[in-house]
């Protein structure tokens, strides 16, 4: 297990300094990341949205119930039938109980949903933030390629504009260069 732990910190380690050699990267991984965030949040926001549905629905039939034992309690009570009475009261009571818990889970559900639309406009504009930056870095990079290849270019341009004497100047002098610095070598050599 060790072995596999090493190997993985070393990986990881590496990883880190490779984006932070490559910070477009970087950035580009955040913003991955960002991205599934939201995804994963928008749907949690359907489940919790689909659940809360549910509960209403839940809670409105637990209410019609609840309205039809009070009419049941009602009926026996003015048929003087107590031992009906009490027992639909005590249903209607076990209702309200469970309409009451039904209720309190709704709330929440609800509170779940508020959080979650908080979350996501935070993953949103952290997302807008890092499209930024990476726009920013992209730019910059541009900038550093395109003035780079004109560097690049301005050279091989100029060295393309001589005429072919100055060609032969070059080797001249590089085979001078060499040379001297063969010299200098067998000087060192021989101390």
């Amino acid at each position: 297990m060790g072995l596999f732990d090493d190997l993985s910190r070393f990986l990881e380690n590496r990883l880190e300094e490779f984006l932070r050699n490559n910070p477009h990267l970087e950035l580009e991984a955040l913003l991955e990341q960002l991205r599934e965030q939201e995804e994963d949040t928008l749907k949690l926001i359907a489940d919790l949205q689909l659940q809360e549905k549910r509960s209403q629905e839940e809670i409105l039939s637990t209410a019609q119930e609840i309205q039809r034992w009070h009419i049941r309690v009602q009926k026996a009570k003015n048929a003087a039938r107590e031992d009906l009475a009490t027992a639909a009261q005590e249903r209607e009571a076990a209702l309200l109980r469970e309409g009451n818990q039904r209720w309190g889970h709704m709330q929440g559900l609800k509170e779940r949903i508020n959080q979650s639309q908080e979350l996501l406009q935070k993953i949103q504009q952290r997302r807008q933030e890092v499209q930024a930056k990476a726009a920013e870095a992209q730019t910059v990079q541009a900038k550093a390629q395109t003035h780079q290849r004109f560097e690049t270019n301005g050279w091989s341009n100029q060295t393309s504009s001589y005429s072919g004497g100055f060609d032969d100047l070059e080797d001249k002098f590089r085979r001078w260069e060499t040379q001297d610095e063969l010299d200098q070598i067998k000087r060192n050599l021989g101390k």
